[in-house]
């Protein structure tokens, strides 16, 4: 197949996941064992319940698992930050440490990445949502505020599974909570957002991070921080390159 992606890491940030890291780390082998190139880098973000603990034991039977530990709880977009900057593979993968995403449909958004399109995100959409009625109800209130603010038209932006190029993330301006907002932001750089439906499932073991309210009063303060944002960013792509006898090249990022 063109484009087609030979390798993938794969970026888990964890709090506090005892006892659902060491069952999603073998759903991820099963799915992906000899089917593509992969490693699976964890971030773990302060955990205090025996995370570490548990991964640790996985590395010793798994030579693609990677742990990094954080001196303290940072926030989710610093833990995927941490885990991209220090993955091997130019594509990136990633998904929550909770057991909700299905990693059985890692190779579903794979399969259709295009590596040849600038700031291109495949991103999964919980279409049917194993979730309480607080949160999915919180869930399409803030996409309603984000499609009225933004005109942010993808269907769930929330959804942690996503596909795209290492390069493409750490050329974003960078900030915490910025990975509530990755496809506006890809789309702000000129990209194209692709959203296709993926499994979610019930969370087995644990509790959420976050309440509905302190994730509305976040997203209301980071919301117009976007806004902000995109009013002073400029994304140029160049169309053209001429060096000597090389042949013209396209889609290439400008500084």
């Amino acid at each position: 197949m063109k484009n087609k992606i030979k390798n993938i890491s794969i970026i888990i940030p964890v709090l506090n996941e005892k006892k659902n890291i060491a069952f999603l780390v073998d759903e991820i082998t099963n799915a992906l064992n000899k089917k593509i190139i992969y490693e699976i880098v964890i971030v773990d973000d302060g955990s205090t319940d025996g995370t570490i603990k548990s991964i640790k034991e996985k590395i010793k039977k798994i030579s693609c698992l990677k742990l990094i530990v954080h001196k303290k709880n940072y926030g989710q977009s610093l833990s995927l930050r941490t885990g991209i900057i220090n993955s091997k593979y130019d594509y990136i993968v990633t998904l929550d440490g909770d057991g909700q995403n299905d990693p059985s449909n890692i190779l579903d958004l794979v399969g259709v990445y295009r590596n040849n399109i600038p700031f291109f995100l495949v991103i999964g959409n919980r279409k049917k949502r194993n979730d309480t009625f607080a949160r999915k109800f919180a869930s399409r209130f803030a996409f309603f505020i984000r499609r009225v603010l933004l005109n942010d038209k993808v269907p769930d932006t929330g959804c942690a599974l996503k596909v795209f190029k290492k390069q493409d993330f750490l050329f974003l301006p960078f900030f915490n909570h910025l990975h509530r907002f990755l496809p506006y932001l890809f789309l702000t750089m000129g990209g194209k957002i692709v959203s296709i439906n993926v499994n979610h499932r019930e969370r087995k073991n644990g509790i959420s991070k976050y309440s509905n309210f302190q994730r509305a009063l976040v997203g209301i303060y980071d919301l117009f921080g976007v806004i902000w944002l995109k009013k002073r960013t400029h994304s140029s792509i160049v169309i053209k390159e001429i060096c000597g006898s090389t042949k013209n090249k396209r889609g290439k990022y400008g500084n």
